[in-house]
C-alpha cells in the first residue's frame, strides 16, 4: 500500500494475456495500463483486467502524450515487461537494426517517463549466458546511472506453487531500496521450522488438473474435441506410454513400443543418440509439469489417449479457473505458453510490496532521527540561553 493507502500502480508492458499482471494484482498491486500489440493477446487482458486501460498498437507508436493521456493522471509506481534484451549490448549503442535492441530500449524509455519506484523484467535463463556478459553489464550499468539499485536472480516457478518446471530470468529494481529483495523458495523446497527443516513438497499435475470449473461451475477453454489425437499412429503409439513416461532414447522404444509401433530409425545417427525433445510426453500427475509451451503437441493427458486442453495448460501455468482466453486455439496455446505463471508474478509482487514497506521504514526512522537530533539541538540552545540568563536567575 501508499502513503495515502491505495494500492501500488503498475502498468504492464509486452503484456501478452496478463499472467504477470494477474500474478501482481493477487499481491495487491493495481494495473492501471496493459501494452500488447497482439490482437487477441489484447482482447485476453481487456477481459482479465477490466479497469486497466489497454493500448493494442506497436510500442513504438505509444508517445509521451499518449501514454501521459492513458494513464489519466496517475502515479506510475511499477513498471513491468519482458522485453527482448540480447540486442542491447552496450550503452546507448547496439545494432540500431537490431529488433531485439530497439524493443528493450522502449522499455528504458517508457521508465524513463513515469520514474517508477520499482521495475521489473522477465526474460529467458539463457540471457545470463557468457555471450550475453556485455549485455547483462550494459543493463546494470544504465540502470544504475538511472538511480536504480538491481538485481538479477533465476526463479523457479514451481517454488511459488506453480505446478509447472518453469524457470525465468527475473531483473528487479528499485530507486527507494538500498538493497534488492527477492522472494523465497515456499514449494518443493526444505523450508526452517521450529522442528527442523521440513520439505515442502510442489502442487503436481494431479492438484491442478482436479478441478478446472470455474466458482460458477463452468469450464471455459476446455476443447475437448479439439483435444483429441487423429493421427492413427501416434494415438496407437501413445497408448503404450505409462503415465509420466516418454520416447526420447532407444532405450525407451524398446520397453513401452512393439516392434510393429516402432520408428525404425538408426537412433545411432542421431545427434546425441536421441530425439531432441521428447515424443509422447505423458505428464505425471504425482510431480510437476515441464515447462508449458506455445503449442499443445509436446504434451499428453496423463491418463487420457489426448492432447491437454487449453484450460488445463492454463491451470499448470497456475492461471485461476475464471481466467478466459479469447482468439483461436493455436493463440491461446501461445499466449498461455509465453505467460509468467500468475502465481510467481504474485511472488514478486509481495516481494516489492515488502520492499516498498521497508523504505517506508527506513524513512520514518531516518524522519525520528532528523526529530530527535532537532530536539537534542534544541535541547543544547535552550541550556545556552539559560546559561546566558544566570544573572537575572541569581538576581532573583
Amino acid at each position: 500500500m501508499s502513503n495515502n493507502g491505495s494500492k501500488l500502480k503498475f502498468i504492464d508492458i509486452f503484456a501478452g494475456a496478463g499472467g504477470l499482471s494477474h500474478g501482481l494484482e493477487m499481491a495487491g498491486l493495481e494495473c492501471i495500463l496493459g501494452v500488447e500489440k497482439d490482437k487477441f493477446a489484447a482482447e485476453t487482458f481487456r477481459l482479465n483486467h477490466k479497469k486497466a486501460a489497454i493500448f493494442d498498437a506497436d510500442i513504438e507508436m505509444l508517445t509521451e502524450s499518449k501514454l501521459l493521456s492513458l494513464l489519466n493522471g496517475n502515479k506510475v509506481d511499477v513498471v513491468v515487461g519482458g522485453p527482448p534484451c540480447q540486442g542491447f549490448s552496450t550503452v546507448g549503442l547496439g545494432n540500431p537494426k537490431d529488433k531485439r535492441n530497439f524493443l528493450f530500449k522502449e522499455f528504458i524509455r517508457i521508465v524513463k517517463i513515469t520514474q517508477p519506484k520499482f521495475f521489473v523484467i522477465e526474460n529467458v535463463t539463457g540471457i545470463l549466458a557468457k555471450k550475453n556478459e556485455k549485455t547483462i553489464q550494459a543493463i546494470v550499468h544504465f540502470f544504475n546511472q538511472m538511480g536504480y539499485q538491481l538485481d538479477i536472480q533465476v526463479m523457479s516457478a514451481d517454488h511459488f506453487g506453480v505446478p509447472e518446471r518453469r524457470r525465468r530470468t527475473i531483473f528487479l529494481g528499485s530507486r527507494i531500496n538500498a538493497s534488492i529483495t527477492f522472494p523465497k523458495a515456499i514449494f518443493n523446497t526444505n523450508i526452517k521450522t521450529n522442528r527442523g527443516e521440513q520439505f515442502i513438497p510442489p502442487v503436481t499435475v494431479g492438484d491442478a488438473l482436479k478441478d478446472l470449473c470455474d466458482e460458477k461451475g463452468k469450464i471455459h477453454n476446455h476443447d475437448l474435441d479439439l483435444a483429441q489425437i487423429k493421427n492413427e499412429l501416434d494415438l496407437k503409439r501413445l497408448k503404450y506410454i505409462p503415465e509420466g513416461k516418454g520416447i526420447r532414447y532407444e532405450k525407451d522404444e524398446v520397453k513401452y513400443l512393439p516392434k510393429k509401433l516402432r520408428y525404425g530409425i538408426d537412433w545411432e545417427k542421431l545427434p546425441e543418440g536421441r530425439f531432441r525433445q521428447m515424443k509422447y510426453q505423458r505428464l505425471d500427475r504425482n510431480s510437476v509439469s515441464p515447462t508449458i509451451m506455445t503449442h499443445r503437441q509436446n504434451y499428453y493427458h496423463p491418463t487420457e489417449h489426448r492432447y491437454l486442453t487449453q484450460r488445463e495448460a492454463a491451470a499448470l501455468q497456475s492461471f485461476p479457473n475464471h481466467f478466459i482466453f479469447k482468439g483461436p486455439m493455436s493463440s491461446q496455446w501461445r499466449q498461455i505458453g509465453n505467460a509468467v505463471p500468475p502465481l510467481l508474478g504474485k511472488a514478486i509482487g509481495r516481494a516489492i510490496l515488502q520492499m516498498y514497506r521497508e523504505s517506508n521504514l527506513v524513512q520514518k526512522n531516518q524522519l525520528k532521527k532528523n526529530q530527535l537530533q532537532r530536539i537534542k539541538k534544541n535541547e543544547v540552545g535552550q541550556k545556552r540561553s539559560k546559561a546566558f540568563n544566570y544573572k537575572k536567575e541569581l538576581a532573583l
